[in-house]
């Protein structure tokens, strides 16, 4: 790989390439794109009102919904009360062990949504705090929201968030009302509807069909933010599509195909106390003790496209540390120790011996979490 260096150009923020695109409603790609609900980064002060106790002994993949409401308090004093169903979603959160707060899927009566701040929508996820008597789990809803945004920063095919501050009602009168942070994020269908392109459902991508510089860009992204659970083109097993915490958005005969990014709470950025239990780096043989150290996972065939990356990330660079030190109510000492760890980041990719012994040891096995992969490996750890 040639001296990152020399190769560096000035880049803006990345929009997906016209490739010739598969039909998708004017409508839905009207609606996609223009949700109020992520037209603001400002906190949404709601109130879920729910049989929660009840919702909550319901922990699989195939949980029930059940009826609740949604009240959204605006800034004008004019509430907005809406009919919801409400289940719970996940995998490794669903554990009650993990989160005893479980992660919902808000379900939507279209027809009241229309002139609210929800118009457009159907399905949204609400990330919640996992743990109601811990403080430190409001704060990693904070750290994983801002994940969301530095994703944002460099590509608009990316999940969008919203913070939120919810006041949690239990109507079946068992669980205290609490209100903490939580975070709504983007329906599959609307990040693909925005493009023009639709969420595939395939298992798995041939790593041939993924379009290479968005590849490079998701490959050094994880890279960045220490998460070594992803996969954009396979299935973990027990999951029904592609990819592991990655969603396949684009084309499904010709290609190409992106592997949009989610689901960030393992990452050492965020670094929960629970990602090292869950995920148990030294038993999977990727050359790393802990998600806190850094793993580069990238293909061969995305490597002409690092420079390019590079070059972005360090255009974002202000921006991005901007998230961390602007974010209320973020504890000082955890921004200040993430900012550390993303120093460490723009060291290595500013440093041309670094990438080059970094890509090497990427490609120095095929002991990683996706052998099956040519070119993805466990090694590549930063230290």
């Amino acid at each position: 790989m040639r001296p990152v260096a020399t190769m560096l150009t000035l880049a803006v923020v990345w929009s997906v390439p016209a490739f010739a695109q598969i039909e998708v409603p004017d409508s839905l790609r009207q609606a996609a794109a223009s949700a109020p609900v992520f037209a603001s980064h400002d906190p949404l002060r709601l109130t879920l009102e729910a049989p929660l106790n009840t919702i909550f002994r319901h922990r699989d993949q195939e949980s029930e919904e059940y009826p609740g409401t949604l009240t959204h308090h605006q800034a004008d004093g004019q509430d907005a009360k809406l009919n919801v169903k409400i289940r719970t979603r996940g995998k490794t959160r669903l554990t009650r062990r993990i989160c005893e707060f479980p992660p919902l899927r808000l379900n939507f009566e279209k027809g009241q949504v229309a002139s609210t701040t929800f118009r457009g929508q159907d399905k949204l996820k609400l990330a919640v705090h996992c743990q109601s008597n811990r403080a430190e789990y409001e704060q990693y809803v904070l750290q994983e929201y801002l994940v969301y945004r530095v994703f944002n920063l460099l590509s608009d095919l990316s999940f969008r968030a919203r913070l939120t501050r919810t006041t949690y009602v239990d109507t079946d009168g068992k669980l205290d009302t609490l209100t903490r942070f939580g975070f709504l994020i983007e329906d599959d269908e609307m990040v693909a509807a925005r493009h023009g392109w639709r969420v595939l459902t395939t298992q798995v991508v041939p790593p041939e069909m993924a379009e290479q510089y968005y590849l490079a860009l998701i490959e050094v992204f994880q890279y960045l933010i220490g998460n070594p659970d992803w996969s954009a083109f396979n299935a973990e097993p027990g999951e029904d599509k592609c990819c592991h915490n990655t969603r396949a958005i684009g084309d499904p005969g010709e290609g190409p195909v992106f592997s949009v990014p989610y689901d960030f709470d393992i990452s050492g950025l965020v670094n929960t106390r629970y990602a090292d239990q869950l995920f148990k780096p030294a038993d999977r043989n990727l050359g790393i003790r802990s998600v806190r150290d850094r793993i580069y996972r990238g293909l061969c065939s995305s490597a002409a496209s690092l420079p390019k990356v590079f070059a972005l990330f360090n255009e974002q660079k202000e921006a991005i540390y901007q998230l961390y030190r602007e974010q209320p109510d973020l504890d000082p000492k955890v921004a200040q120790e993430t900012i550390k760890y993303l120093d460490e980041f723009y060291e290595t990719i500013n440093d041309p011996r670094r990438v080059e012994r970094d890509h090497q040891r990427s490609q120095a096995g095929r002991a990683g979490v996706h052998p099956e992969v040519p070119g993805v490996t466990g090694r590549g750890r930063h230290e």
